[in-house]
């Protein structure tokens, strides 16, 4: 019974020590790519996995998407939702990762707007890591998401 409950709370504590690092780095990552979507749009053709008539569009969309969601897990709003997203994303990106590194093909990873980043295995283990800290945000909610505030609170407003 103990450890059942140790294991729920450090679950939810560590879940927020995630949450906030996750965010951080999504919030991070799109501010550069925001600000010069034609680099980014560049490097996502590298990838040669997007279809050329959707580069552009995916680089003007992600980092925004990145953005948002990172900000939104930061202040508790929609978490599990937001992780949901987040753990898509990741997942995608690990795949396109790994496709590149089995083809051996030469290209800066894009993820933050250090030049010459070059992809590596670290890079996904790296975003392995973050996907698998997104899908613990998912199943172990923290104790301070303001939603769930605010829904107690709409709850004995409707009663």
């Amino acid at each position: 019974m103990r450890k059942d409950l140790w294991r729920a709370v450090l679950g939810r504590w560590l879940a927020l020590g995630f949450r906030f690092y996750l965010g951080g780095v999504f919030v991070y990552a799109s501010v550069y790519k925001i600000g010069y979507a034609a680099e980014f749009a560049e490097t996502i053709a590298s990838y040669q996995i997007v279809p050329a008539l959707a580069v552009n569009a995916v680089a003007l969309a992600l980092p925004w998407l990145e953005l948002i969601c990172g900000a939104l897990l930061v202040a508790g709003v929609r978490v599990r939702t937001v992780s949901a997203i987040l753990a898509a994303l990741l997942a995608v990106f690990c795949l396109a990762v790994a496709v590149n590194l089995l083809r051996e093909t030469p290209i800066d990873c894009g993820c933050f707007h250090t030049l010459d980043e070059r992809m590596t295995w670290m890079t996904l283990v790296r975003d392995l890591t973050w996907l698998a800290m997104a899908v613990h945000v998912f199943f172990f909610d923290s104790p301070l998401a303001l939603e769930r505030r605010y829904q107690s609170t709409l709850k004995e407003i409707e009663t």
